[in-house]
């Protein structure tokens, strides 16, 4: 037992093991009280992307109080490896570069308006919503792939984020929280054209009409911030003559989570319409009609000195 109790006490004569503890310590007492305030605030506030965004900052300002704590307590010795750090800091810049242009690319993130959480976005070739944002990498809950349209299929993917700098970074959700989209009716030569093109304008307009308000209030904001052209935001059908039907296209804003369900909804109400026109409009499929044949023309010969 005096053996142990000599042995704590050499530890303790030895000032750096004291300002190992007084580190420990200090991390310990700061992190139990950012804890409690983040729990504190986050318990306070009802929106979800707000109180993500809380605890990303009071974790970070942690780390920086635990950073100056240690400096603090080490600064004598700082001063005398100043040197040593900065030949080890140029090696680890060198082998961490990766990892620095990630933390650069987070940064971007947070102040450049690249992305937020809860934005569908697509990075390096994957498509999905993201759903958290850390100093390194971007995590998405991705979309399509053996899964079609914009649903999710169920993996996470991580992303580095130095990704923004290397390719381009596509937002569905950022600024403008509307895409537009198109869908393709063939309809049959010989139908009543004008009937077809007034059926798929009410049909696009009974079940699209929801967005249009709301899409001009955020178009409005956008021509205010950028410089962009004015763009129609009500629905339309445009009608190209080719030779195996009347392709009519229906072209539309929608909420970027909604394509598929309001596909749907489009095509069931489209047929439901054509159903109704008692064949005066018909959709058309590949199909080849042979209208009429050359006239077959047969001439006989018969062979001479024949025995």
């Amino acid at each position: 037992m005096e053996k142990l109790i000599n042995i704590i006490q050499s530890w303790l004569s030895d000032p750096n093991v004291v300002k190992l503890v007084e580190v420990a310590i200090g991390i310990l007492i700061v992190s139990i009280v950012f804890k409690m305030a983040a729990q504190g605030l986050s318990s306070q506030v009802q929106d979800g992307d707000l109180r993500y965004r809380i605890r990303k900052i009071l974790a970070f300002i942690s780390y920086g109080f635990i950073a100056l704590l240690i400096v603090t307590i080490f600064n004598e010795n700082l001063r005398q490896l100043t040197v040593i750090f900065g030949v080890v800091g140029a090696g680890i810049a060198f082998a961490l570069q990766e990892v620095i242009a990630s933390f650069a690319g987070w940064t971007a993130i947070s102040f450049g308006e690249f992305y937020k959480t809860g934005d569908r976005v697509q990075l390096g070739g994957i498509m999905g919503d993201v759903i958290d944002i850390n100093p390194l990498r971007t995590t998405l809950m991705e979309c399509g792939d053996w899964v079609k349209a914009d649903l999710y299929n169920g993996r996470i993917v991580r992303i580095a984020n130095s990704f923004v700098f290397k390719e381009p970074v596509f937002n569905y959700s950022g600024d403008f929280p509307f895409i537009w989209d198109e869908i393709v009716i063939p309809v049959r030569h010989g139908g009543d054209h004008r009937l077809a093109r007034t059926i798929l304008q009410r049909v696009v307009e009974e079940v699209t009409g929801s967005y249009i308000e709301p899409a001009k209030a955020e178009w409005s904001r956008m021509t205010h911030k950028y410089l962009i052209e004015d763009a129609q935001i009500e629905p339309f059908v445009t009608l190209i003559a080719n030779d195996n039907w009347l392709e009519f296209t229906v072209r539309y804003v929608v909420d970027y989570k909604k394509r598929r369900a309001t596909k749907d909804r489009l095509f069931t109400r489209i047929l439901e319409e054509i159903d109704g026109t008692n064949r005066r409009v018909e959709l058309a499929s590949t199909t080849v009609e042979l209208v009429s044949t050359p006239g077959l023309h047969v001439s006989l010969e018969s062979g001479n000195g024949a025995n």
